[in-house]
């Protein structure tokens, strides 16, 4: 029993796979690097593909693989980056690392390359491969939650199958030759309940320690009904959003929600922590929440289209909150000063610019093709300066990591 006891006690050690390439050390290291990569490649794929100077996704179809690549290409890696970094810590069981993480990021990879390449494999061959990455995270991840006793943590497993069930709905779709905008908008309800849920962990948790250390009184509320209560209409107005977007009962459970999660962020104090870059802009990126809910609203009473308030969510919210948890992530476990540099603040700018603008693509028609490019631009800029901040720290040794002891 006190072995169990002192196991439990026992931080989870980091960069466990010494003998190999330091990027497969830790599960962070190889998705964020990849997410960063892939945000900005095929954001620029689908800027030269708008503009007529090359077609991608061959008989996938440009436009639905432009959607499906920043739903499960970008956000997947950002995902799992994330979870193969946080579930060790939540159960205390030892990192996925070495030759099985490189196998899981080889899985990722190969979907990429099987929907740039559809036509020469074959369509149904191509969405195959891509279909299996979610599959086995969740497996994974799921094999950790319950080894750890974290049940918890089973609503993280929840999201991840919805986020499965929605890849796999979405190639159907493809396949049977009609719109993927249901799988497309389950994708998009999963990934924001994601945000509020381990939202609801982080925001609170980062800016009580930062405030703790300014020794300021007034802390973010803890965890209590106003939470669950957020949670539950927020869940109910994004399942309505997904089965009936245009319902003005949506509208009215999205309004509702809306409030809520207005008031939930409140409760966390995010202004008291602006001067901090690291702090602050998980606040802003979980405001985007608040103004989708809004827009999907709006979208359900005819103010709106579906495309804006769409992407009000994904480039805004989903965006701006995976750009904040992995440059917090990466400076948090390779060393790094937990501060925010002028780069990274740069790379916040950006992708909030991005959100804010995007949905004036649809709204200011005459204006399209500008808007459209700007927003594309400001988002690889985002993606650009992460790389340029991150990239070496997520290659290398963490710094305060003991080196193996040589054999000479």
């Amino acid at each position: 029993m006190a072995d169990i006891e002192t196991r439990r006690r026992t931080p989870v050690p980091r960069g466990l796979a010494r003998t190999g390439p330091v990027i497969l050390s830790y599960g962070f290291r190889p998705f964020f690097l990849a997410a960063g990569i892939w945000g900005l490649a095929a954001m620029a794929l689908w800027i030269v593909a708008v503009t007529g100077v090359l077609e991608i996704g061959g008989s996938y179809g440009s436009v639905v693989w432009h959607g499906h690549e920043m739903l499960f290409g970008y956000t997947s890696a950002a995902l799992a980056g994330f979870l193969l970094t946080s579930v060790p810590n939540w159960t205390g069981r030892l990192p996925v690392s070495g030759m099985p993480l490189l196998g899981l990021f080889l899985l990722w990879c190969a979907g990429r390359a099987a929907l740039l390449g559809v036509d020469v494999m074959g369509l149904a061959t191509a969405v195959a491969i891509d279909a299996a990455f979610m599959p086995v995270l969740l497996v994974v991840c799921a094999r950790e939650i319950v080894a750890g006793r974290k049940w918890n943590n089973l609503k993280i497993l929840g999201g991840l199958l919805a986020l499965t069930l929605a890849n796999i709905g979405y190639h159907g779709c493809i396949l049977a030759g009609i719109g993927p905008d249901l799988p497309g908008r389950a994708a998009v309800a999963a990934y924001v309940t994601l945000i509020m849920i381990i939202g609801g962990r982080i925001l609170p948790s980062f800016t009580r320690n930062w405030l703790n250390k300014r020794g300021e009184k007034r802390l973010p509320a803890p965890y209590g009904h106003v939470d669950t209560a957020s949670m539950i209409l927020a869940v109910a107005a994004l399942v309505a959003w997904v089965a009936l977007p245009e319902h003005q009962s949506t509208g009215i459970l999205a309004l509702a929600a809306a409030l809520a999660q207005g008031v939930r962020l409140s409760r966390w104090r995010g202004w008291a922590a602006r001067s901090e870059g690291l702090v602050f802009i998980l606040h802003l990126a979980y405001g985007f929440v608040v103004l989708g809910l809004v827009a999907i609203a709006a979208t359900a009473f005819g103010l709106l289209d579906a495309i804006s308030s769409m992407h009000v969510l994904t480039v805004g919210g989903i965006g701006s909150m995976t750009l904040a948890v992995m440059s917090r992530a990466t400076r948090g476990h390779t060393g790094l000063e937990l501060r925010a540099s002028l780069v990274t603040m740069v790379s916040y700018g950006c992708i909030l610019v991005a959100g804010a603008v995007r949905p004036l693509a649809s709204i200011l028609p005459d204006a399209y093709m500008q808007v459209l490019t700007g927003t594309a631009l400001a988002w690889m800029l985002a993606f650009l300066f992460y790389l340029a901040e991150y990239a070496s720290a997520l290659t290398r040794m963490r710094r305060d990591l003991p080196q193996p002891r040589s054999r000479a």
